[in-house]
């Protein structure tokens, strides 16, 4: 019998809410990175 406790991804809510947690925090080091790579290629060569 299927657990009634898991969505359609196949997770329950502590394994969704984990999965949620280290999603948004590669995230948000991901945009850190390409703010920081932009800020640099603007101190090298601005566009504007």
């Amino acid at each position: 019998m299927a657990d009634e406790n898991r969505s359609m991804s196949g997770l329950n809510e502590d394994e969704a809410r984990e999965f949620h947690v280290i999603f948004v925090s590669s995230f948000v080091a991901f945009t850190g990175v390409v703010v920081v790579a932009h800020v640099l290629v603007w101190l090298w060569r601005p566009w504007l």
